[in-house]
């Protein structure tokens, strides 16, 4: 057992006012593209200050004998998470998706920073609450929703994980051509591509599509299984269209790629963090054996 102080490590991303100024290089160009286009930085900037205020309410609650460090979004993949570590993710609940898939086994406590804004499924908390949540997470004593996750595995052994969903497709809108294997059943497909989730990403992305297609999953945010559902499968002489969701726990699913270029797998929506995925490659899709311990209470 380590015998280091814990560390508070605050995930962020840059808020609407920073990127804003990023891109037009001071504040007055900023406020001239807005005002030109009928809207008031001021009110972007009341929002920027909001997440100033709750990310310092925040990190005063750490308490004085612990580590602090903080991350941006961008920068998770350059970050060394230690087996110490209490992560807090402030902001959308989208963040806490984003640093998932870096985590083994530390607890993740998310934090609302407007909660007259978002949603705050899996940011649940506020800034005050803090105080109690870490020394009981650093402990191991609060309580932990282990939510599963997805694993993609390809046969040139990259691994990708995704707390949401994970897509299997074709980068652009041309139809995505593949082998379809799982429980025995095989077919040959032309789609828009298809998405494993987990029971989490199941009331987001998935949702919209088994809510169109009437193909519904029972999908427990902590059972070990996950679902796939193909986006319009097109019926022909070469492909069909049978296999178009299931339930994934103990068999995997088999994809083989059938796209001379532009095959592509990513997860939870970020498409420029993909793995080519073109003609010959196989991925297989299975409910990953590492899952997310988020602070519950």
């Amino acid at each position: 057992m380590t015998t280091l102080a814990p560390r508070a490590v605050f995930v962020t991303r840059a808020t609407d006012y920073e990127l804003l100024v990023a891109a037009h290089a001071t504040r007055d160009q900023a406020r001239f593209f807005l005002e030109s286009r009928g809207q008031r930085i001021e009110d972007v900037e009341e929002r920027h200050r909001r997440f100033q205020a709750a990310l310092g309410q925040a990190r005063a609650a750490v308490p004085p004998t612990w580590r602090q460090a903080a991350v941006r979004r961008e920068d998770l993949d350059r970050f060394l998470f230690a087996a110490e570590d209490v992560v807090i993710a402030l902001g959308q609940d989208g963040l806490v998706a984003n640093v998932a898939k870096y985590l083994d086994a530390q607890p993740v406590i998310g934090v609302n920073p407007a909660p007259d804004v978002v949603d705050g499924v899996l940011v649940r908390f506020s800034a005050q609450e803090l105080a109690a949540l870490l020394p009981a997470s650093a402990a191991r004593e609060a309580r932990l929703e282990r939510r599963t996750m997805v694993q993609a595995v390809l046969d040139g052994g990259e691994t990708l994980l995704a707390l949401n969903e994970i897509f299997v497709g074709h980068r652009s809108h041309q139809s995505a051509r593949y082998r379809i294997e799982a429980d025995g059943a095989a077919e040959q497909h032309a789609s828009s591509g298809l998405i494993v989730a987990s029971g989490t990403g199941a009331t987001g992305w998935a949702r919209s599509i088994a809510e169109a297609t009437h193909l519904e999953l029972d999908l427990g945010r902590e059972e070990r299984a996950v679902g796939y559902w193909v986006r319009e499968p097109f019926p022909s002489l070469a492909t069909a269209t049978r296999m178009r969701a299931g339930k994934l726990s103990v068999e995997p699913l088999l994809v083989t790629s059938r796209m001379n270029e532009g095959g592509v797998i990513f997860a939870d929506g970020i498409e420029q963090d993909f793995i080519a995925f073109d003609w010959g490659r196989q991925v297989r899709l299975s409910p990953a054996p590492r899952t997310l311990n988020l602070v519950a209470g």
